[in-house]
């Protein structure tokens, strides 16, 4: 069962959050990038992509370190054309924690390119709170995504089942490989519903 954040830990976990997007603007890459673009889906339908996805992999990252098992984002589309982003894992403890944040497309209403903040609404003017969320490959049920920025620091393979079929799966690190991806920085999300 999930126990209420204090105050003082949801303010943490959100800021640290928030300083995790902020750091590779302040931290040039160690790795060299692949000299070709990222290149994101042609178009995204927002209203199909609505709803819960499930963790499959990704690359580690200093803002999910909490998180053992049972990853999720939820999508829930707004009044003001926003999306609210709700992430949920479970720490090594048991114990259910989530990070709410905000999200808003950039460019045209079928544009893949998205940017998400989990800071405060009060710093949303800062451009450096957001951080980019590009859709790089989906397939054609919206059942199976891959989820990048730019720079290629940040990677999520995400499905709308806790488990994937291992055949659709590799053929989706073929194409993310395609696109300049180190496979061997992808870690397993175990999913125990």
């Amino acid at each position: 069962m999930s126990t209420p954040f204090s105050f003082a830990s949801s303010c943490r976990l959100r800021l640290a959050l928030a300083l995790t997007l902020l750091a590779p603007l302040a931290v040039p890459a160690q790795t060299a990038a692949p000299s070709a673009p990222l290149q994101t889906i042609e178009r995204l339908d927002v209203a199909r992509y609505m709803g819960t996805w499930y963790e499959i992999a990704k690359y580690p990252n200093g803002f999910q370190r909490q998180c053992a098992t049972d990853t999720q984002a939820q999508y829930r589309p707004r009044e003001d054309g926003q999306l609210d982003v709700i992430n949920r894992c479970r720490q090594a403890n048991g114990e259910r924690i989530e990070a709410v944040g905000r999200a808003r497309q950039i460019g045209a209403a079928d544009s893949p390119q998205l940017e998400v903040r989990f800071a405060p609404a009060w710093l949303s003017w800062l451009p450096m709170v957001w951080g980019n969320y590009w859709v790089i490959d989906l397939d054609p049920a919206y059942q199976l995504v891959a989820v990048s920025e730019p720079s290629r620091e940040y990677l999520w393979v995400l499905s709308r089942t806790p488990t994937v079929d291992a055949a659709a799966y590799q053929a989706l690190l073929a194409r993310l490989q395609a696109q300049g991806f180190d496979l061997s920085k992808l870690e397993r999300t175990a999913q125990q519903r």
